[in-house]
């Protein structure tokens, strides 16, 4: 079976082979139908379930949350059941993930799209994000860079992120770039990186 290309790539010429996904939150339990050449398709990544065991409670209720390279949507899932007064948006470059994740997310005001049709007046007072670290770190500081530029003066992002695919490098960065960045915890290797504009 054809299961050539990436989880990045926009349209995945592969022949598509669905599975499903379980996740377990104490909050939060879900079957979400995922495809090949979709971002940890087979099984939850493990940083992803760390961001969301670990991500804090935001200090007032969130207007506009953003999953940053939503895949099929796990991310956006749990965002619509913490914060039922919200507006979700799940962006991702993979038409088959943005389809995926349409049909694991549940409420109406959800928007899943591509990066572009994401009106420009938006502003986001909350990112979770399991950012696309394989699309190679000038690209992924673009992507960065783009979408931290959206965030609420009082917004905060979350980043999670693997020390072995460049966090504390990443981390580094984002602070020459006059973000207020902590590290608020690790484990496996994993860091869970708070993002916030300089008071």
């Amino acid at each position: 079976m054809e299961t050539n290309g990436h989880y990045f790539d926009e349209e995945p010429i592969s022949t598509q082979l669905e599975g499903a996904v379980q996740l377990s939150l104490p909050d939060f339990s879900a079957t979400f139908v995922t495809a090949s050449n979709v971002f940890s398709w087979k099984k939850l990544d493990t940083g992803t379930k760390f961001l969301l065991l670990n991500v804090p409670k935001p200090e007032a209720p969130p207007k506009n949350v953003l999953d940053l390279g939503c895949g099929y949507g796990p991310i956006a899932a749990v965002m619509e059941h913490r914060f039922p007064g919200a507006k979700v948006w799940g962006i991702d470059v993979n038409r088959r993930a943005i389809e995926l994740a349409k049909r694991n997310t549940r409420s109406e005001e959800t928007v899943i799209c591509a990066p572009d049709e994401v009106p420009e007046d938006i502003a986001f007072d909350l990112i979770w994000s399991n950012p696309p670290i394989r699309i190679g770190k000038e690209n992924l500081k673009m992507v960065l860079t783009r979408w931290l530029g959206r965030l609420h003066f009082s917004g905060v992002a979350y980043l999670v992120i693997n020390k072995n695919l460049g966090a504390d490098s990443i981390q580094k960065w984002l602070e020459n770039e006059s973000w207020e960045t902590s590290r608020l915890k690790s484990l496996k290797g994993y860091r869970l990186l708070e993002v916030k504009h300089h008071v």
